[in-house]
């Protein structure tokens, strides 16, 4: 078997500058992606176009070492660490120095986890298992970004043994083939059934580096199928990418089927050649040039900054905050690159280089670990015990999941009235699937209670159950049908296999139907609108539903509760504030009360009333505050809120809309 070039002097085996261009472009839009994520919704689809380009570089390296028969498994993966190791060295110690400073000991304690994840290039496998509707923030995780790097270097760590091992055979594309079928296979299988491990998992990623090498394979051995019509396979490359940048979001089922817009996309464009026009002209400009030579410093460096941005700011980040962190990252990624980067991958730097990188890398993950298993070294400032004290209280982190354990809210706030699968995610197998049935006490009437309450929503619906079980009169039954991020709708006409918020509405309209309670009360954390709001009150009223509160938010805040009174409020903390409170959801709550349409038998409860006035919103309660808390993460009330709530407002709400009044 012998490439149609040599492998010596083939054109698609020199430097190609459109190559570089097409990894401005990925690093770009995963740049604009993390610091815009409302403008560039499908940016993430970047890390796709990486692997894609990885695939094909790095497997045409590895057929012409077969070819020639200079292949050597050591001297690739010294290649590798002298590629990889020198920047990721620099951005893991830079955030470990950093988090030193500025993170309280729980955060310092998991990025210590996340640097020993890094430095063992097994983050994916940390974050899958992190993962989840219950976890903490992603912008909590400064090295959340190396999940990629973990998948793609996981790769190359069986891939060269592979097409060695398959070479004389001349098997290696009929391996390719066979393992990318596998690989998606499994990537469509996940994204059904367990959406986090799809995202994650290396089975379901390879893949998309499988496809670079399969263009690697045609490109050397067979360019005839692919020689002809080269800008137009530019031009749909482009097209390709475009579609996936404004279709793709975070509500798709991804990767699935939508990755192949990325993967495809830049697919072609990678065949189409440098003499293509778009390459040539577009992707071999100076800018994208130069932005792709620093792609990998720079996709290294952007994420850290805009976490701790978010991390160590009580509100969200202005815009110019955001461009000067930008900013910041393309220096640091120019100064990584000529400083690090480049003199570290001359090649007079030789053997002894690549083992001191991997002893240094040895050492980080070392320290990471260290960090880790030292619960986040207690010490002065953020790491202080008593603010320790406190954040150990309020840490709800998978899968000790320990203030919801501790505090009992899966009993208080009825978790078994809820569709998500809750077993399954704190099995580290999350799924969209709904749970086959709920306990017939969330939703049949006991005829030994005179009147009955139906709870419908999602998480915020299921936050007043415990508050409305301590305050009502004793002949009232608290039913409830609410599902984690399932906010009340009456359009599902069909009871749903595949998703549990689908599943959560249809059957809680069934339920009410069957049941008639007395009043019904919708709540959920977002979706707050007026019109909507008295659509659904109709659809009630035609299934026989004669009373119904309609709950505004609660006051909503920009980070966690307890990381706000930690970070910002820990000296004299007020017991109200306007700091961290976002705003938005105040106005928003102020809109719905202007348009709400209020008729017999609907009813608008304000939530926001009992805890908010012009001196600012409740952080606490009673005098101490951390057991008077009122929200344990950014809106989610705690059994204290949850009676303080229901005490001042809504059961007496309740009591006068079964009167009529």
């Amino acid at each position: 078997m012998k490439p149609v070039f040599s492998p010596t002097n083939t054109p698609h085996l020199k430097y190609r500058a459109d190559i570089d261009g097409l990894r401005a472009i990925a690093v770009l839009a995963v740049v604009a992606y993390h610091a815009f994520p409302k403008k560039i919704q499908g940016g993430f689809i970047g890390v796709d176009i990486f692997f894609i380009i990885s695939g094909f570089l790095i497997s045409t390296i590895l057929f012409q070492s077969l070819e020639v028969g200079n292949y050597s498994t050591l001297d690739f993966y010294r290649r590798r660490i002298k590629r990889i190791f020198p920047a990721l060295l620099l951005v893991l110690t830079g955030t470990l120095l950093f988090g030193w400073f500025f993170l309280l000991s729980d955060e310092y304690r998991q990025l210590g986890k996340h640097v020993a994840g890094g430095a063992g290039f097994i983050s994916n496998f940390l974050l899958w298992g992190e993962a989840g509707y219950f976890d903490s923030s992603a912008d909590a995780k400064p090295l959340l970004h190396l999940w990629s790097l973990a998948v793609e270097e996981q790769f190359y760590i069986f891939w060269p043994l592979i097409l060695a091992a398959t070479w004389k055979k001349h098997w290696n594309f009929l391996v390719i083939v066979f393992l990318a079928i596998i690989s998606f296979s499994f990537n469509l299988f996940y994204v059904s059934d367990n959406s986090t491990a799809a995202f994650y998992s290396p089975l379901s990623r390879f893949w998309e580096l499988m496809i670079g090498s399969m263009l690697a394979y045609v490109l050397l051995y067979k360019p005839k199928l692919i020689e002809k019509y080269k800008n137009v396979q530019s031009v749909f490359g482009f097209c390709l990418l475009v579609l996936g940048f404004i279709l793709i979001d975070h509500a798709r089922h991804f990767p699935g089927w939508w990755a192949l817009f990325p993967t495809l996309g830049a697919t072609l464009i990678i065949s189409a050649g440098p003499k293509a026009f778009l390459n040539r002209h577009v992707l071999s400009s100076k800018m994208f040039v130069w932005f792709g030579l620093i792609s990998y410093p720079l996709y290294l460096w952007h994420w850290p900054i805009f976490s701790f941005l978010h991390i160590v700011v009580s509100a969200s980040p202005s815009r110019n905050i955001k461009l000067m962190a930008i900013a910041i990252s393309i220096l640091l990624a120019w100064l990584t690159y000529r400083l690090i980067e480049k003199p570290l991958r001359a090649p007079t730097v030789g053997r002894r280089a690549t083992v001191s990188l991997a002893m240094i890398m040895v050492l980080v993950g070392t320290a990471g670990y260290y960090c880790f298993y030292n619960g986040g070294l207690e010490g002065t400032g953020y790491r202080m015990a008593g603010k320790n004290e406190f954040s150990r209280y309020f840490d709800n982190a998978y899968p000790e999941w320990h203030y919801t354990k501790t505090q009992g809210l899966e009993e208080k706030y009825r978790e078994d009235c809820n569709f998500y699968d809750i077993s399954k995610y704190l099995a580290g197998k999350e799924t969209t699937l709904p749970r086959q049935a709920l306990p017939s006490s969330c939703y049949e009437r006991d005829r030994a209670y005179t009147k009955s309450v139906f709870l419908w929503g999602d998480s915020h619906a299921e936050h007043l159950n415990y508050g409305l079980r301590k305050n009502l009169p004793a002949n009232w039954q608290i039913l409830q049908v609410a599902s984690s991020a399932c906010p009340a709708s009456a359009d599902v006409a069909a009871p749903s296999a595949i998703n549990y918020c689908e599943q959560s509405n249809w059957f809680a309209m069934q339920a009410l139907k069957k049941a008639q309670p007395d009043v019904v009360i919708v709540s959920q954390s977002s979706d707050h609108n007026a019109g909507n709001f008295n659509v659904l009150a109709s659809r009630l009223k035609a299934i026989g539903i004669q009373r119904v509160i309609f709950a505004g938010p609660v006051p909503h805040w920009n980070k966690e509760l307890p990381r706000l009174v930690l970070r910002d409020l820990w000296e004299s903390t007020p017991q109200r504030t306007f700091i961290g409170l976002d705003k938005d959801v105040v106005n928003n709550n102020e809109d719905i009360k202007k348009n709400f349409m209020v008729s017999d038998g609907i009813f608008f409860a304000d939530l926001m009333a009992p805890f908010c006035n012009a001196d600012g919103c409740s952080i606490y309660l009673g005098d101490d505050k951390m057991i008077g808390l009122t929200a344990w993460d950014s809106s989610h009330l705690t059994p204290v809120a949850s009676d303080f709530v229901a005490r001042k407002l809504l059961v007496g709400m309740i009591l006068k809309a079964d009167a009529g009044k």
